[in-house]
């Protein structure tokens, strides 16, 4: 499995749309995580800082489940993207998802000082809802399993 992203959906999102705290090249002082395709699957990498310590050793829950959260928006983006003949990359401007629910089940505290990895399986509900079913490991450790469900942006949204 992939260890990077090389193509990933948040680089082609429009500036207006680029300063979320989890996912936006924008903000500098947020996690930019990048999603892109790995064969069927969809994955993020990501490195926690120093600061995203939960106890000495471990993770801050928070930053995992902004991981589920923003590779399942993402996800959604690459699906959508992919459906409508597109990848990243060509010049098209891929499709904005919004949470509509996010659920984190934690399943083994997730150690520091390692790449997370999260992996996800992308299910169509509606022409415009995925479900994204997402599993975060640390290394070869499962730490975390999530679900999000991502509704397409209105074209109105923020306006």
């Amino acid at each position: 499995m992939k260890q990077e992203v090389k193509n990933a959906i948040q680089d082609e999102y429009p500036s207006d749309f680029s300063h979320c705290y989890g996912c936006g090249r924008l903000n500098e002082k947020g996690y930019q995580f990048r999603t892109g395709w790995d064969g069927a699957q969809t994955i993020t990498v990501y490195i926690p800082r120093p600061e995203h310590m939960a106890i000495p050793g471990f993770v801050y829950g928070g930053l995992i489940a902004s991981l589920i959260d923003c590779h399942g928006t993402g996800s959604a983006s690459l699906a959508l993207h992919r459906k409508n003949r597109h990848e990243p990359g060509d010049g098209a401007e891929p499709p904005r998802f919004v949470t509509a629910s996010l659920e984190v089940k934690f399943v083994k505290p997730t150690p520091q000082n390692v790449p997370l990895k999260a992996v996800g399986k992308v299910e169509e509900i509606h022409p415009k809802k995925f479900k994204i079913h997402t599993e975060v490991y640390a290394g070869e450790l499962c730490c975390a399993k999530g679900e999000v469900v991502a509704a397409l942006m209105p074209d109105t949204f923020g306006k």
